[in-house]
């Protein structure tokens, strides 16, 4: 879960790109609260990487809090926005 300004500064769509250039499968979305949540699955190292990226965000983002926790693999076929 990612909180701060997180939405309207194409969050989503950045890091889509970044998990996909890390190899990571699953999906990112919006909540209602205004935070972005992501569940994703791959090479430990890769999910650090993106760990580390989320809490810089893309250029407008203003990045308050990364909460992150370990959740069972559900096996996706690819990383998409949902």
């Amino acid at each position: 879960m990612i909180e701060g300004k997180v939405q309207g500064v194409f969050f989503r769509t950045s890091t889509l790109q970044k998990a996909r250039e890390l190899e990571l499968l699953g999906w990112i979305k919006n909540t209602n609260n205004g935070c972005v949540e992501i569940h994703a699955e791959g090479k430990e190292c890769a999910l650090e990487d993106l760990i580390k990226w989320c809490k810089k965000g893309p250029e407008d983002a203003e990045v308050k809090r990364v909460l992150s926790n370990s959740v069972p693999e559900e096996y996706f076929k690819s990383f998409e926005i949902i």
